[in-house]
Parts: C-alpha cells; sequence; structure tokens
C-alpha cells in the first residue's frame, strides 16, 4: 500500500510540475505568434476585455498526462506482474483501457487544435463546422470502441446495485453516443476562467478514489495525472486567466473524462461525475428547443448555464466555486455507489 500510495503521489506531482512549468514557455510563445481569443460578440459584454488572450493552452495539460500517463502505465505493465499481483488479475486488460483512453483524448485534443487554429488564422469565433466536429468525433469514438472490441474487452458494463450487464451491439451504439455527447459537455462547460480545469480536477479525484478501491493502480495513477495536470494549468487559467485551454484542451479534457470511465468498466458513473457537464449541455439544449418553440423567448438569459448565474450577477469565482463543490459531491456519491454496489 506504501508502493500504491508513492505510485499516486508521483504521478499527480509529476504532472503538476510539466502542466505549470510549460505555462511558463508556452504562454509567451502562444503572444508572440498572435494566437489569441476571438470573443463571440454575443456573450456577455464584459467578455469582451479578454480579447486576445492566448488559446490553445489546454497544450499543457495534454503535454502532462500523456506523458505521465504513458510511463506510469508502462513501468506498471513492465513491473506490476512482479511486484503488486496480489492486487491484480487483469493488469494487460487495464493497460489496453489506459492507452486507448489517451488515444481517445488525443484524437478529441486534435479536433479541437484543428478547430482552434481555424479559429484564429480566420480571426473570428468560428472553427469547424458543428457536423465537422460530430463527424470526426464519431469517428473518433469509432476507433476507441473498436480497439476495446478487437481487443476482447466485450459489451459488458457494471452497473452499481445491478451488476454486468451484457448490451451486446448496442453496447457500441450507446457508447458512441455517450463519448460524443460527453465530449461535446465538457467543451460548453469551458466559458469562464478556470471552470473547465476546476470540474475536471474534482471529477478526475473521484475517478482517482474509486479506481484505489478497486486496486485498478494504472487508472489511478492516470487519473491523478490528470488532476495535477488540471491543477497546474489552473495556476495560469483561474480568473484572471492569462491562458485559455481552447477546444484543443477541453476536447481532449472530454476524451480523458470518458476514458477514465470506460477504464473502470462503468461508463454510468458519468452521469453523477459529469453532473455540471450535463447541465451545461442541457441547458443549452433547453434554451434553443424553448426558443423555437415559443419564436424567441428564452427559458435562461443565456446559456450555457455558467452565463446564465453571470447574467444573474455571480461572480466568475463564485459559479467556479459553486460548480467545483457540486462536483465534489457528486463524485463523493459517485465512490459511494462504488463502495456499496460493487
Amino acid at each position: 500500500m506504501i508502493v500504491y500510495g508513492i505510485w499516486t503521489f508521483v504521478a499527480a506531482t509529476l504532472a503538476f510540475a510539466i502542466s505549470a512549468v510549460t505555462g511558463k514557455f508556452l504562454i509567451p510563445f502562444l503572444h508572440k505568434i498572435n494566437f489569441g481569443q476571438t470573443i463571440r460578440e454575443e456573450g456577455p459584454k464584459w467578455h469582451q476585455g479578454k480579447q486576445g488572450t492566448p488559446v490553445m493552452g489546454g497544450i499543457m495539460f495534454i503535454l502532462a498526462i500523456t506523458v505521465v500517463g504513458l510511463l506510469s502505465t508502462v513501468a506498471y505493465a513492465l513491473f506490476g506482474s512482479q511486484f503488486i499481483t496480489t492486487f491484480f488479475a487483469d493488469i494487460h486488460g487495464e493497460a489496453l483501457y489506459i492507452f486507448a483512453g489517451l488515444g481517445l483524448a488525443l484524437a478529441n485534443g486534435l479536433i479541437g487544435f484543428v478547430d482552434d487554429y481555424t479559429k484564429v488564422v480566420k480571426k473570428r469565433n468560428l472553427g469547424l463546422t458543428a457536423v465537422q466536429k460530430l463527424i470526426f468525433q464519431f469517428a473518433a469514438a469509432g476507433v476507441y470502441l473498436a480497439v476495446l472490441g478487437f481487443s476482447g474487452c466485450g459489451t459488458s458494463t457494471i452497473i452499481p446495485f445491478v451488476g454486468t450487464v451484457d448490451l451486446g451491439f448496442f453496447y457500441y451504439i450507446i457508447s458512441a453516443v455517450v463519448i460524443v455527447g460527453v465530449v461535446n459537455a465538457v467543451n460548453l462547460t469551458d466559458g469562464i476562467d478556470g471552470l473547465d480545469g476546476s470540474v475536471t480536477f474534482f471529477a478526475a479525484v473521484a475517478v482517482m478514489l474509486i479506481a484505489s478501491r478497486l486496486y485498478y493502480l494504472g487508472v489511478t495513477a492516470l487519473s491523478a495525472a490528470v488532476a495535477g495536470a488540471c491543477l497546474g494549468f489552473l495556476v495560469w487559467n483561474f480568473h484572471p486567466a492569462k491562458v485559455f485551454m481552447g477546444d484543443t484542451g477541453s476536447l481532449f479534457l472530454g476524451g480523458m473524462v470518458c476514458g477514465l470511465a470506460f477504464a473502470l468498466r462503468m461508463p454510468i458513473l458519468l452521469l453523477p461525475l459529469g453532473i455540471v457537464y450535463l447541465c451545461e449541455m442541457f441547458s443549452v439544449m433547453l434554451q434553443v428547443g424553448y426558443f423555437k418553440l415559443t419564436h424567441g423567448k428564452r427559458l435562461f438569459k443565456m446559456s450555457p448555464i455558467h452565463h446564465h448565474f453571470e447574467m444573474c450577477g455571480w461572480s466568475e469565482v463564485k459559479i467556479v466555486a459553486v460548480f467545483s463543490v457540486v462536483t465534489a459531491v457528486f463524485g463523493a456519491i459517485s465512490f459511494l455507489l462504488v463502495l456499496f454496489g460493487v
């Protein structure tokens, strides 16, 4: 257990250091090449002061998570069978989920990079079209699920208090829709300083605790790396932000959150763990639907819902604090579901 704790601590600390130190060099570079954010005109008027803030800062935690995730997983796959066999029975299976999850996250990060690059070059807040994004995202999800399928991971999922459920072919359809939905929900959460990074930090901490409870050392280390890297990014992104993660970062985090949940064999946990992400996404869907049905009326003052609270007078720091607490509470609920239901 001492080795177990040290491994997790080192992963989190190393990821934090890489992410935070990378910002020291990346932010001046982004300034130098004029990779600044173009603020959309229909957003809160006071956000116009953020015009030109460097974007693509997500590269900081992408680098940190990828490096630490690969190092810890390779070490785990090579030496785990010798030192911690009492804890693990499926080392190679866990490593597969981790590598595939990193691939899913990186693929979505690449989609976000293309989107950010297009926005910066055209100097407007429009990159890839919605249809283009969805095509690429479903392709990434399809490849991810195909890798798991061809590797013999099966079509079963674990549901707390229910047990293992085999969904058959529908597993792939449902999973693809869930992955793309969550990835875009995380993307929508990135709207104010520090929000996406803070919410994902608490979600990753919850996954870390759940994975440790299930004795998944690889997933524990990876989720610790995600938490540490997000914290390192927040050094530069907390209000007032010196850099934005951009779609490069938010789409990567969306893929990473999905990868972690699937590595636990419990994607159902995306519901409580991603409660804030889902509220952000459904607030947009409800706003658009209500607007069309009522011919111009709005359900919220502005969507996604974090902008609604801004319009109600909440500061960005307060919104981040409240949304983080909500995520922490539902993360604790997720842990209890696994503790007593699995």
